[in-house]
């Protein structure tokens, strides 16, 4: 899922006659948890489609508050609120975000129906394709972006909203275990029974008990901010030090991203410049050994990263630091502390975007 961009296609697509019946219908979802109102969607694709492809949206990311469920479990969301008929029909495919490269992320989309239709119909090299979705919610955007594919409206089934079960499931404390409790009455009148169960089941593992600590932590941040006239707007600076191969990562040790993998970084100070700001969060989280003015003359590029909700916290626009260090045989030593975080490199191949702090 990416936000509306000024550069992004704005010519319409074609929008599908009753009696159009396309080969696939495509919806592109995030299903944070599922509801009522995507299986309302699904079942309007099933009608009007032989095939029905769902794009699982903000895939293998960690766990949030925004993004509590792997894609593996929405998946399964799913599939338990379909029967063996339809779920026949419906394919069910991971898509990753791509915040700041719309063309990468419609491709991605493109590419990845292609595959399934090659493999589910190779003798069909052209199929007729539409991509289904609400025309007056955030959903319009993608409609405008594949130009040469029909489209199939539907109706925004009474408003269902996932935030506001998200919501509920953690002023619950994520506790679904109580019959009788005000959230799973919320839940059977906007979820699928089989989706509760499930439900019931994730919220009872570990790392689900440690996002709804991660989203306690976050309401009582913004609750500082409340008396505040305007919304704050945090800056950030983030070192991206890379050599031989290898960048230089964090584990963090406090809220929010408890535990996850981060670029050394931090908040930049009222009285120092972006630069100085980078030097120093990266000198005070890594301790690495490099001459701090070896690190200044290895800054070969900077980068802000500004999409708007990329952090939990609030507005947050990152400044990263691209600092190449010189290739060696050997990595420069990096330590942590007890109350600075661990430090250590990865190489690139080892990098896994389900483990990375607001990447």
């Amino acid at each position: 899922m990416t936000t509306p961009s000024s550069e992004a296609p704005v010519a319409d697509a074609a929008t599908a006659d009753a009696d159009f019946r396309p080969d696939v219908a495509v919806f592109i979802l995030r299903a944070q948890p599922f509801h009522f109102g995507h299986q309302s969607v699904i079942r309007r694709a099933l009608e009007q489609a032989r095939h029905v492809v769902l794009l699982l949206g903000s895939a293998l990311q960690p766990r949030t508050p925004m993004n509590p469920f792997t894609h593996n479990e929405r998946a399964a969301m799913i599939r338990a609120s379909f029967d063996e008929a339809d779920n026949a029909r419906i394919q069910i495919v991971p898509l990753m975000d791509v915040l700041y490269n719309d063309p990468a992320w419609i491709t991605n989309i493109r590419v990845a129906v292609q595959r399934v239709m090659a493999r589910i119909e190779p003798d069909r090299p052209d199929p007729e394709i539409a991509l289904i979705g609400h025309s007056k919610d955030e959903s319009s955007y993608y409609l405008r972006l594949f130009p040469e594919w029909q489209s199939i409206d539907c109706d925004n089934y009474r408003g269902i909203n996932a935030t506001d079960l998200r919501r509920a499931i953690f002023d619950a404390g994520g506790d679904l275990s109580d019959d009788s409790a005000p959230v799973l009455e919320t839940l059977r009148e906007v979820t699928p029974e089989p989706v509760i169960w499930l439900l019931r089941n994730f919220m009872a593992q570990p790392e689900l008990a440690n996002v709804v600590e991660e989203d306690r932590f976050i309401q009582n941040y913004k609750s500082g901010w409340a008396a505040s006239p305007y919304p704050p707007t945090f800056v950030t600076v983030a070192a991206v030090v890379v050599q031989s191969g290898h960048v230089l990562l964090i584990k963090r040790n406090t809220r929010p991203g408890l535990g996850q993998t981060a670029l050394p970084g931090g908040f930049v100070r009222e009285d120092e410049s972006l630069e100085d700001g980078v030097i120093r969060e990266l000198r005070e989280d890594t301790r690495i050994k490099v001459p701090e003015a070896v690190l200044r003359g290895s800054i070969r590029s900077t980068d802000v990263f500004d999409y708007p909700k990329r952090s939990a916290r609030g507005r947050t626009i990152a400044h990263a630091h691209l600092i190449q260090l010189r290739d060696s045989t050997s990595l420069p030593q990096v330590r942590g502390s007890e109350q600075r975080p661990v430090a250590f490199w990865l190489p690139f191949h080892q990098l896994d975007p389900q483990r990375m702090f607001e990447a």
